[in-house]
């Protein structure tokens, strides 16, 4: 079954602390579209413990593979999706031929933050609050900057040193 062409997968990424939880939620609500976000679909599975003995490579794969199974039924639905998570070149080339089979598009958000101070203060108690699942700090944020080689796919890349307003037109404009 393909999905309307209207439909599309919007996929943002980007460190802790770049806005794209943000941004990904505003954009749901303006587009009445759902968005699922990594952070708390894994806080949802911390009290089964099934993350106790997972490596970071299992982790992220079952972290990547929830996230695209969520994508995917939507897709049958002939409907849109947003998602919230940390994304490589590998998964956003294998959504975007999800997307494809199903006749959506797909779309890739990179969220940054270019002015380092702002990133880290962005950081410094933050409390999201999300159940089960832990707080991010800078240090993690750190750590997560060596795991990651830098996204090659097409994208549009958005900085959270511009305003919130700023960034979603960019990113309406974009997907439209």
């Amino acid at each position: 079954m393909q999905a309307t062409p209207a439909a599309q997968v919007i996929a943002f990424t980007g460190l802790p602390g770049t806005g794209k939880s943000t941004l990904s939620e505003r954009l749901a609500r303006t587009l009445r579209t759902p968005a699922f976000a990594g952070d708390w679909m894994m806080g949802a599975l911390t009290p089964y413990r099934i993350l106790d003995d997972l490596d970071r490579d299992a982790f992220i794969s079952l972290h990547d593979h929830v996230l695209e199974t969520l994508m995917v039924r939507q897709l049958l639905l002939g409907q849109s999706a947003i998602t919230d998570s940390v994304l490589s070149d590998a998964v956003a080339k294998q959504w975007a031929a999800i997307a494809a089979e199903h006749g959506a598009a797909f779309r890739v958000v990179e969220c940054v933050c270019s002015d380092v101070d702002l990133h880290r203060s962005r950081m410094d108690g933050r409390v999201r609050g999300i159940p089960g699942w832990h707080e991010i700090d800078w240090d993690h944020v750190e750590r997560l900057k060596t795991w990651l080689p830098p996204l090659t796919v097409e994208r549009l890349q958005v900085d959270a040193v511009d305003p919130v307003e700023a960034n979603l037109a960019k990113v309406l404009d974009y997907i439209s």
